[in-house]
């Protein structure tokens, strides 16, 4: 499962992680893939100082990267308390009242809520870079587009590439004109934040857009027969992201995510903008059907909606309050149905690549002259 831009980066199959977690990250860079952190919610320098420190030293010398939230444009002067004036009264109510209807306690007194959705702030990210290009990091990846110009020298300047996720064609020209070095081309499937055009007629449209810049396939892929259906449609690799969150190295902190993620079919998900504010393919819930609801006061955009739910999803979270608790994945959440191992993921998707190869090679033996 090798292409030309896995031979670039040192690595043995062409295969791309994104997670949270930094054991996720370094068990897949070490089952001969492109482990990934994602750094979104260190909004403290030394929380990923010591995870890069953790993952530095089991990553067994096989390269890995970074995913940060950095948006294009600088905003002067903006503070996160100057955002969090901007949301309206009645919001904030209509998220007490969902809580109360489900029964979920309030936090003990004194006690901070879980992570909150800041790293999108341009001086966050910074500081999540003045830290990272302390490491050997082989790539830098952007969720929010191309980052900033000075950020993508800095990055070439030490010899790291940069890549930036792209919903359609048109996204991924600014990216190829931004000096960007490799490409996502995540579809409608994937987890998290997605455009509206699927990986099927996404992935052709951006690979004839940015050639010969690299293109990553993103969003439906779980299995090695999707693997090499990436590659057949001009991709050099597969950026995997929802698959990972039902192995045994991630931490999400709850047996009820993971079973209702175990439970999950492919039409378990929604696309809402519940979580951030921008539209986001995740779990399917009460929480979302809350927002979603025509009755409702509607969502906020993006980053107001993050910070008016940051302290709510804690608490859903830390309770367990089955009917709001929910994460972000894609469709393909209907094929993790067991825990398993990162080592046992990649060998399924190679194994899986392999027969999907050589079926292709027999089909067209088949069809050659006669």
């Amino acid at each position: 499962m090798q292409t030309e831009l896995s031979n670039q980066l040192g690595v043995e199959h062409a295969l791309f992680g994104f997670t949270p977690f930094p054991a996720v990250a370094a068990a897949i860079s070490r089952a001969g893939g492109f482990g990934v952190l994602g750094a979104v919610r260190y909004t403290a320098p030394d929380d990923l100082k010591r995870d890069l420190d953790w993952l530095d030293a089991h990553a067994d010398g096989r390269p890995y990267g970074l995913d940060v939230v950095m948006p294009a444009k600088k905003v002067e002067g903006v503070t996160e308390a100057d955002v969090e004036a901007m949301i309206p009264e009645g919001h904030r109510q209509f998220v007490r009242d969902t809580l109360a209807k489900h029964g979920v306690p309030e936090l003990a007194e004194g006690e901070a809520s879980g992570w909150r959705i800041t790293g999108w702030m341009e001086q966050v990210a910074r500081t999540q870079l003045d830290v990272a290009f302390d490491y050997p990091i082989g790539l830098l990846a952007n969720a929010l587009g191309s980052p900033p110009a000075d950020v993508v020298d800095r990055a070439h300047g030490k010899g790291v590439k940069v890549a930036a996720l792209a919903g359609s064609a048109r996204h991924a020209r600014k990216h190829r004109d931004a000096g960007i070095d490799i490409v996502v081309a995540q579809g409608y499937e994937a987890g998290g934040h997605t455009g509206e055009i699927a990986s099927m007629v996404l992935t052709p449209e951006v690979v004839e857009a940015v050639d010969p810049l690299p293109v990553l396939a993103a969003g439906g892929i779980g299995s090695g027969a999707q693997v090499a259906a990436a590659l057949a449609l001009g991709a050099q690799g597969a950026w995997l992201g929802s698959l990972w969150l039902t192995t045994a190295e991630a931490d999400l902190h709850s047996a009820a995510v993971t079973r209702k993620l175990l439970a999950a079919g492919s039409g378990d998900t929604v696309r809402s903008r519940a979580l951030t504010g921008k539209p986001a393919r995740q779990l399917r819930t009460e929480w979302t059907d809350a927002w979603d609801d025509p009755a409702g006061p509607g969502t906020l955009p993006m980053p107001l909606q993050g910070l008016l739910v940051a302290e709510a999803l804690s608490r859903i979270q830390k309770y367990e309050v089955e009917p709001l608790l929910g994460t972000p994945v894609g469709q393909i959440v209907g094929r993790m149905n067991e825990v398993r191992s990162v080592q046992a993921v990649v060998d399924d998707l190679t194994r899986g690549f392999e027969r999907a190869v050589d079926r292709m090679n027999r089909i067209a033996g088949r069809s050659g002259p006669r």
